[in-house]
């Protein structure tokens, strides 16, 4: 039988748990355990020594532990088997983690559901080897950083998760904003991923969040920057978004040819308005606003069953139910395919919350997943 000689490990620093090939080993075999490492002796499943740094001869003087478990005989050399696994202890700082998909959350400022991607690295250190090998390694004959990182996913996406929310919600915070929080956010979360990895023996040196970004091609991302974008410039330019709209309204109409257009130009209102003109302009608009609304609604008819609406009808005379094209905010009447309230600025698209599709007013179902729209 074959009594290995010599046992040691000088392989890569990412590996964190070593087992040597062969079992077979007898007394008088060396064994050289780095500074930075333990060695542990399994032998059935269950560990019968550790070793610290230095050079150790399995012997009964040395092994203790080891001799009275296999009844190890005094003198000469006798082969017996069991399992050596060299712990590295050095502390490994540069562990990759980030989220394998986006996480969906909802943007507690705008109110929409948005993908969400995290990225960063954590430092680890094995200060328990027996729980470590017991509890996480296994029947592996090696685990480095990959098994680590793939061990705790569940528990790293969790925890980001619940973290990022919780500061979404408590500060009341776009998910835009969220970078300007990134340390706080790095250093509740290595507390917590601490409690749950020093239960397998595993120390958190450090813990960084580098990263919290929303993928660029997402489709409510895109819509979400764009409203952003022209908020900036309506803030720059000094209106805001009812102005805005009523000034597309006018321009439109004096456009056409017909009585509302002569009225517009008759009351000396033209394309060459501007924010300019005061609050006599401001007052016209409003009632031009309201004629073109009222002209609107003489072809307004009931989503449900299709009687003909009136004036600034809110419910259905016919089935009673309300009227779609009102704002669900507000209640102001809206022109059919009006992407946002005039009065108040409020958003009327409606997002799925599954695969963040627009649905369409008055529908009930996804016509992208099926997902129920909830009211």
């Amino acid at each position: 039988m074959a009594i290995v000689e010599v046992l040691k490990y000088d392989g890569k620093k990412d590996v964190l748990a070593w087992k040597y090939p062969s079992q077979e080993l007898g007394t008088w075999t060396q064994v050289i355990v780095n500074e930075s490492q333990e060695a542990v002796f399994v032998k059935e499943g269950k560990i019968l020594d550790v070793l610290g740094p230095g050079r150790h001869t399995l012997s009964t003087e040395n092994i203790p532990i080891l001799s009275k478990l296999i009844n190890l005989p005094f003198g000469g050399r006798t082969p017996f088997t069991a399992e050596v696994w060299f712990i590295n202890r050095a502390h490994i700082i540069d562990v990759k983690w980030g989220t394998p998909s986006p996480i969906q959350l909802q943007d507690p400022k705008y109110k929409v559901f948005i993908p969400v991607r995290s990225f960063g690295q954590f430092g680890v250190q094995i200060n328990d080897a027996k729980s470590f090998l017991t509890k996480i390694v296994g029947t592996l004959n090696i685990f480095d950083q990959t098994e680590l990182v793939n061990y705790f996913r569940g528990l790293l996406v969790s925890k980001i998760k619940d973290n990022i929310s919780t500061y979404l919600i408590e500060k009341q915070i776009s998910i835009l904003e969220i970078n300007a929080f990134i340390n706080e956010i790095s250093d509740g979360l290595k507390e917590e991923i601490q409690t749950e990895m020093s239960k397998y023996g595993i120390n958190v040196v450090n813990f960084y969040v580098t990263s919290i970004d929303t993928p660029e091609e997402d489709t409510s991302v895109k819509k979400l920057k764009d409203a952003l974008a022209k908020k900036a410039e309506m803030d720059i330019v000094g209106f805001n978004y009812t102005q805005e709209r009523s000034f597309d309204t006018l321009e439109g109409a004096a456009k056409n040819e017909g009585s509302i257009g002569s009225n517009i130009m008759g009351a000396g209102i033209g394309l060459g308005m501007g924010v300019n003109m005061g609050g006599m302009v401001t007052e016209q608009m409003k009632d031009v606003t309201k004629n073109i609304s009222i002209s609107n609604n003489e072809e307004r008819r009931c989503s449900n069953c299709n009687a003909q609406l009136s004036g600034n009808q809110k419910f259905c005379s016919e089935c009673g139910k309300p009227v779609d094209d009102i704002c669900s905010n507000c209640g102001a009447i809206l022109r059919k395919g009006q992407k946002f309230c005039p009065e108040c600025g409020k958003s009327q698209i409606v997002i799925c919350k599954k695969c963040n599709k627009e649905i369409e007013k008055g529908e009930k179902f996804c016509s992208n997943c099926g997902e129920k729209v909830e009211n």
